[in-house]
């Protein structure tokens, strides 16, 4: 396990895709985020995230 804060991770790497999120928004990283999360939580992820006001 690794841990990090949030403000010093600049690319997370899943086997869907690579999210490069330095200089990038809350909004813009939960976006990034989600798209490479795998494809049967992608749902659940921008419900949550638009719940929690990150995306509109």
């Amino acid at each position: 396990m690794v841990t990090t804060l949030k403000n010093t991770v600049d690319n997370i790497v899943t086997e869907y895709g690579v999210a490069a999120l330095r200089g990038k928004s809350l909004r813009e990283r939960a976006r990034a985020l989600i798209a490479i999360a795998h494809p049967d939580h992608r749902d659940r992820l921008r419900h949550d995230a638009h719940k929690a006001g990150l995306l509109h």
